[in-house]
């Protein structure tokens, strides 16, 4: 190979590897943290509110309720009942019953993927109802051995 075709190889190559690290330098520059999928949120209920809450387990999981009221009771919710339900749902259903609809946004929250609906009910004594549905995910890390 002559030495002139030897030079303009060798000075596309290190062009080249210039814009390539051109390329990556700027797209590090301009990039955000993607949001991590399946990831349970830090959502912890207001200090000083006092928000009442039961869960209720409507998947054929064992112990999915009391994992489920652990877990919320160490983000500050008032979990003041849990039981069983013997109809299954597949997505976990947040209830506002208090008409504070900011409050199931918050459980929800806490819950990760969970749909929220307003339905008010004064008989309860509660602000939150929780239906539990079978893509909730206790965290990985055991609560209390």
């Amino acid at each position: 190979m002559e030495p002139r075709t030897l030079k303009r190889l060798v000075a596309a190559a290190v062009l080249a590897a210039a814009a390539a690290g051109a390329a990556v330098w700027w797209a590090r520059r301009n990039q955000r943290p993607l949001p991590v999928v399946g990831q349970v949120i830090e959502v912890r209920a207001p200090t000083g509110v006092r928000i009442k809450v039961e869960v209720i387990n409507a998947t054929p999981t064992r112990g999915l309720a009391r994992r489920a009221t652990m877990f919320l009771r160490d983000r500050g919710f008032d979990v003041v009942r849990y039981a069983t339900d013997t109809v299954y749902r597949d997505t976990t259903l947040v209830l506002d019953r208090s008409g504070n609809a900011e409050w199931a946004r918050l459980v929800g929250g806490a819950l990760g993927d969970a749909r929220i609906e307003s339905r008010p009910d004064s008989s309860r004594y509660l602000d939150v109802s929780v239906l539990l549905g079978r893509r909730w995910r206790p965290p990985a890390k055991p609560f209390y051995p």
